[in-house]
């Protein structure tokens, strides 16, 4: 048996404001609350379960979403447009700024709980160890 990820729990301070930011960001859709959750299903099959749990409980966490050149410039349109501060590193110190790491292009930005997120065309290689 292969194993793959399913999906995750991701916290908020509101599940749905979390849930459809991200979704609107990425181009995706906002699926049905179930139970304490509302889910944005990405393309390979892993679900993001958005979660509210009390604000001074959440800790911060790393999302990082590979996709396409279209989609990449799509989301970093929306994020302009919506006046959200994008950054080119994960500390936020070249804010305004993309990067080109491992010949593609990325950038960071936080949601509303504050996680931090990261879109990528390309995926991140390493030398071997």
């Amino acid at each position: 048996m292969s194993v793959e990820l399913n999906h995750t729990i991701i916290h908020s301070r509101d599940n749905r404001e979390s849930a459809e930011f991200l979704a609107h960001i990425l181009g995706l859709e906002v699926g049905a609350e179930w139970g304490p959750f509302v889910p944005v299903d990405v393309s390979n099959g892993v679900t993001l379960d958005f979660a509210t749990i009390p604000a001074e409980s959440i800790v911060m966490q790393h999302y990082a979403f590979l996709v396409s050149d279209e989609e990449f410039d799509a989301a970093f349109d929306r994020l302009v447009r919506a006046g959200i501060t994008y950054y080119a590193d994960p500390h936020g110190k070249q804010p305004g700024e993309i990067n080109h790491h491992h010949g593609g292009r990325g950038l960071y930005f936080l949601d509303p709980a504050g996680h931090g997120m990261e879109i990528i065309t390309t995926p991140y290689t390493f030398p071997e160890q």
